[in-house]
């Protein structure tokens, strides 16, 4: 893989590079909560408990964002994990549509807390099919099929008054959704911790070891909380034994090129059912990822080490998504949780104990609301949204 580097490419970004590290928990200390995870979802849930005016400590095993959250696309799209229409059948569409609206309010909070230039709302291009003309028969009858359901997710959103537009142009053909927006997803969490850390007590390099009635260990100091939230995705069946079966780890991977030509993506741009997905930012680079449902058995795991085959999918991906050749400079891989339903779980694991994940590739907006919900959950008692499994 010429040009490999195992530096994640949202994090040459000159703002992120300069963020210094937030030091190892290293002694006992104690709080109203315990947040377990400082990627979105962590970090909402640490604002709405400073929000409520309660102490709470916060930990990651890691840098903030140095999971999922500071490693995916950076889409900030309204909706569900699967198509309104499509989540309605399962769901009930009134749960669906609640949800979708839900996320773009929160675009709309993330924007108020972090500025126009870290949430940007440009809108999104849903395509049908992927750039170009189709490769063989296969992928033009794939491209037919979801061109219907690009009509029928036009027809509900309409119906419903949710903005979208039809999309014709050089990518080729689907809906242009101008409430989404697009983001650096590491700056997103990292300005998310600098407002919420001047109250909080947020600690990074701090694995989780134990988590018991009102304690949390890890590898170098304590917390004694009455309620924790662990919100985390990729992984929360490893840390959460008692989920497993409810919500399953899986790696996404993705690239970073070179600078191309400034504006031939406007906005993110996905297609072939979303398992496809691209965006461009200021300087010409372009992010690109897919490829889990293509070797969907070796995407079934905790690894995080990007893999030869998927790279090799997703670089020739990086080509259709530009018209030209690529140089990659940058190549990672993440864990996310999937659920059998697609519906996130918010649940209470525990006595004290509240889990929420498994946002199946939709945490940058549905985490935040899940997270709120858990922390609902666990302080107040109130059960949460139908959209969430419990």
């Amino acid at each position: 893989m010429t040009g490999y580097r195992s530096v994640v490419g949202w994090d040459a970004d000159p703002v992120v590079a300069a963020t210094p590290a937030r030091p190892k928990l290293a002694d006992h200390l104690t709080a109203d909560v315990c947040v377990i995870g400082l990627g979105g979802s962590g970090l909402a849930a640490v604002g709405e408990v400073v929000r409520r005016g309660l102490s709470v400590v916060g930990v990651d095993a890691g840098r903030v964002a140095a999971g999922a959250a500071g490693r995916n696309g950076g889409f900030l799209l309204g909706g569900p994990a699967v198509a309104v229409h499509q989540a309605g059948v399962g769901w009930g569409l009134e749960s669906a549509l609640a949800l979708y609206r839900e996320t773009l309010d929160e675009i709309s909070r993330l924007q108020e807390l972090l500025g126009p230039e870290v949430i940007r709302r440009v809108g999104s291009i849903r395509l049908a099919g992927l750039p170009g003309e189709p490769r063989d028969e296969d992928e033009a009858a794939d491209r037919l099929r979801e061109s219907a359901d690009c009509d029928e997710q036009y027809r509900m959103l309409t119906e419903h008054g949710i903005a979208v537009e039809r999309y014709v142009g050089p990518l080729g053909s689907g809906l242009y959704l101008p409430d989404d927006a697009a983001m650096n997803p590491a700056r997103r969490a990292l300005g998310l911790a600098e407002i919420y850390g001047a109250t909080a007590r947020l600690y990074e390099s701090s694995p989780v070891t134990r988590i018991g009635p009102g304690q949390v260990s890890t590898a170098g100091g304590s917390v004694s909380a009455g309620l924790v939230i662990v919100a985390v995705d990729g992984r929360l069946d490893v840390l959460l034994p008692e989920l497993a079966g409810r919500v399953r780890t899986a790696r996404l991977q993705m690239l970073a090129t070179a600078p191309v030509a400034p504006g031939l993506l406007a906005c993110p741009v996905y297609g072939r059912w979303g398992y496809e997905y691209a965006q461009q930012d200021s300087s010409g680079r372009v992010f690109v990822g897919g490829g889990r449902d293509r070797f969907l058995e070796q995407e079934w795991t905790i690894d995080t080490e990007p893999t030869a085959q998927v790279q090799h999918w997703i670089e020739q991906l990086a080509g259709r998504f530009v018209a030209g050749p690529v140089e990659v400079t940058h190549r990672w891989a993440a864990s996310v949780g999937y659920t059998p339903d697609a519906r996130p779980l918010v649940t209470e694991v525990r006595p004290g104990v509240v889990a929420c994940g498994g946002y199946n590739g939709t945490g940058n907006l549905v985490g935040p609301i899940a997270a709120r919900a858990a922390v609902a959950l666990g302080i107040d008692g109130v059960r949460p949204a139908s959209y969430f499994a419990t």
